[in-house]
């Protein structure tokens, strides 16, 4: 197999740092700032981990250091470099160089690691000339070329290198204004699409906003949650309209595309990077409040990093609260609520059923990954 690979080096570093994105280099440089290390090499790492017993069978394709080689190198596969970045760090035009020199070659498949705006780069390179499967390592991801998780992309890969026969389809990259974002709106639109594996188990959807918000069922969800704080215990809530119901009925000020912290029913703290929230649970009781991700169903990895893998391992299962109107989980059409924390033996900790809370003293059981990615 002639694998493309093409990393975004500095995907999803913004999103720990409470940045709501990572696109421009001055962004890049304040989460550096504030301690915030790069993952996608890690999420890619992961990736190319499922496919070593088929090391002899692949060539990976890429461009110089970070944007693929020194993954791909470091895990022993046969590398092919065809470029590299024009400057120490690579920009959306390294990446869509990369792109265009690789689907000359041509690759039977391009692997990308990043977000939303990664995804733009190859729709603006490539189009659907090549097919491509997209690694999550961006802190938005709206689009649906990306795989649920870096396991899941492996796993559509092995299907191929077993010779099973996967359809393609032509599928939406969906990219929203980061600016806007970091002022609490989003603007999306639509910007082309790339041609993927359509293997629904592992391939995200595209993210579906809320049109008609159920007004009564959000406060009957805040009243549960409301009903069962306490006033010793500390509650990290995760960004959303259904935890912003749950803020507005405490008359308490939120982040809706942020995380923010209540001690009892009071915020003590808005919009919080990594940092700020482990420094504050340190030797606290807390607990972790999120809900999915309309028509992805993602409660933890997408848009909500801050919540990281050693704050939930402090917090324990029992802890991670999830609430979720029940149109929401009736649009996921039975596939299980995702994890992609970065930390793959974490989500395969947190996978089972969960107690979703859905109404006043209404709960479903409800399945959470899947163990076998």
């Amino acid at each position: 197999m002639r694998l493309g690979l093409i990393v975004n080096p500095y995907a999803g570093i913004g999103g720990p740092a409470a940045l709501k994105g990572s696109d421009g280099a001055d962004t890049v440089a304040l989460a550096l700032e504030r301690g915030v290390e790069p993952r996608a090499q890690e999420r890619v790492r992961q990736t190319l981990e499922g496919l070593l017993p088929w090391r002899e069978q692949i060539v990976i394709h890429t461009w110089a250091g970070l944007m693929g080689q020194a993954v791909a190198e470091s895990l022993g596969f046969r590398v092919e470099v065809h470029g590299r970045a024009r400057a120490e760090q690579s920009s959306a035009a390294d990446t869509e160089a990369a792109a265009k020199a690789l689907a000359a070659v041509p690759v039977d498949l391009l692997l990308f690691a990043g977000g939303d705006g990664t995804a733009r780069n190859l729709v603006n390179a490539i189009g659907t000339s090549v097919p491509a499967l997209g690694v999550p390592a961006g802190v938005k991801i709206h689009s649906g070329v990306y795989a649920v998780n870096p396991q899941g992309a492996s796993e559509i890969v092995q299907r191929l290198l077993r010779g099973e026969g996967i359809a393609l389809a032509d599928t939406e990259v969906r990219d929203i204004d980061e600016n806007a974002f970091r002022e609490g709106r989003v603007v999306a639109r639509h910007y082309g699409e790339l041609r993927v594996p359509a293997e629904g188990r592992y391939l995200q959807n595209v993210k579906c906003g809320n049109t008609t918000p159920e007004p009564l069922q959000l406060a009957d969800i805040a009243a549960d949650v409301i009903e069962r704080l306490e006033d010793d215990t500390l509650y990290i809530v995760g960004p959303g309209t259904t935890t912003r119901a749950l803020m507005e009925e405490l008359n308490q000020p939120f982040t809706l595309l942020g995380v923010d912290l209540l001690e009892g029913d009071t915020c003590i703290g808005n919009d919080l990077t990594e940092a700020q929230l482990f420094e504050q649970v340190q030797g606290r009781k807390f607990k972790i409040i999120v809900t999915a991700i309309g028509g992805q169903g993602h409660i933890l990895g997408r848009g909500n990093q801050q919540i990281s893998p050693r704050i939930l391992r402090e917090a324990g299962r029992e802890n991670l609260w999830v609430i979720a109107t029940r149109a929401k989980l009736e649009a996921l059409e039975g596939r299980p609520l995702q994890l992609d924390t970065g930390d793959a033996a974490l989500d395969r900790a947190l996978s089972g059923y969960i107690r979703v809370v859905v109404g006043y003293q209404e709960y479903w059981l409800y399945p959470v990954g899947e163990p076998n990615v």
